[in-house]
């Protein structure tokens, strides 16, 4: 016996099917949900940085010609190794005049310090004995004229000449004997310092002109690796004109753009192993552990949008730069570095773990 469906049963058995197929969709869309939230957190998140090291731009103090260029591109350079001989024909001219004045100065001190020659003490000594003698000569005839001027002899013009020339042969008389002191004393000691002071300040001359002739043969400051070469033979350089750059293999570091929901696993002190591909193998990736020393304290002005939809912030990018614990000098300023982060709550339920395990064993001990 069959039985028919009513017009009302048959919609309300529409309805049923209906909202049994949106509730499924619903369910699905819930699971597919969880599953790409789950899949999403499991996910480590890597970050691609470039290695760097210490970089010195070289160049000279004095301008010239250079002549020579002792080294090349890629060429290894210890601290003190002559890197380019410069023609400077100024440098050698300067040295030349300094040293002239060394000996004018070096003249001028001898002489204040051994004094007079014998000849000229002794034609001092002649000169003052021969004005002693006329001095005395006209004390006797001033003597005679003022008698004879008292008796009515001379007139009174007789006797002021006398007296005149008695007072100039005297002071005459004086003089060389001052000059006779000076000889045999010699130049005196301001004389002798200032002299002393002109041959050190020639000195100094001499030397700064040395100073330039050997920073014009310029030598390298550090221990490196020649990277670029600027200039080339035969040309003219200016005063503090970078000539070639050197790198210092032994100073070296990664640095790496870090988002800030990343930042608390690269703080500083904190170690971490990256990948550096240039020097890796099909089959065995090449890994370098390396420590953070420094995190920049202001975000990058550029930042990253989150991409899913549930997250409605922005996230800011830091710098983080690490040094290998143990360098390479294959290792090129450049080389890409990949770092492979765990993902954000297995670290906060390591860290949360860590802290549960810190309280029950404070609890254990109160409990003793």
């Amino acid at each position: 016996m069959s039985t028919k469906m009513t017009a009302p049963e048959k919609a309300r058995l529409v309805k049923i099917v209906i909202m049994v197929i949106l509730v499924i969709i619903m369910i699905l869309f819930v699971v597919y949900g969880l599953k790409k939230s789950i899949s999403s957190n499991e996910q480590p998140t890597i970050i691609q940085g470039q290695m760097d090291m210490q970089s010195t731009a070289i160049a000279a103090k004095v301008p010239g010609r250079i002549a020579k260029i002792l080294v090349s591109e890629g060429d290894e350079v210890i601290i003190g190794q002559q890197l380019i001989e410069m023609d400077s024909p100024e440098i050698t001219a300067k040295i030349k005049q300094a040293q002239a004045a060394r000996a004018m100065a070096q003249s001028q001190l001898d002489k204040a310090n051994n004094g007079a020659r014998s000849q000229d003490i002794g034609r001092a000594k002649a000169a003052w004995d021969g004005n002693e003698a006329a001095a005395a000569l006209a004390k006797s005839t001033y003597e005679r004229v003022n008698r004879l001027y008292k008796e009515g002899l001379f007139s009174r013009q007789k006797r002021d000449e006398a007296y005149t020339q008695y007072i100039a042969r005297s002071d005459q008389a004086k003089a060389a004997r001052l000059q006779y002191e000076m000889a045999v004393e010699g130049a005196r000691v301001e004389d002798k310092q200032a002299a002393t002071a002109q041959v050190a300040k020639v000195d100094a001359m001499i030397e700064e002109a040395m100073v330039a002739q050997e920073e014009a043969n310029l030598k390298s400051p550090i221990s490196g690796i020649v990277d670029d070469l600027i200039v080339n033979p035969g040309e003219v350089i200016g005063q503090g004109v970078p000539i070639m750059t050197l790198v210092n293999p032994e100073d070296q570091w990664v640095v790496l753009n870090v988002t800030e929901d990343n930042l608390q696993q690269l703080g500083i002190g904190q170690t971490f192993t990256g990948t550096i591909p240039a020097l890796s193998k099909p089959d065995s990736p090449y890994k370098v552990e390396f420590k953070v020393f420094n995190s920049s304290s202001m975000a990058d002005f550029a930042t990253w949008r989150a991409t899913n939809s549930e997250d409605n912030f922005d996230v800011r990018t830091f710098e983080v730069k690490a040094r290998p614990i143990k360098m390479d000098k294959r290792v090129r300023a450049g080389m890409s570095v990949v770092v492979t982060l765990d993902k954000l709550s297995d670290s906060i339920a390591t860290s949360a773990d860590k802290n549960s395990n810190a309280h029950q064993i404070d609890n254990t001990n109160d409990k003793r």
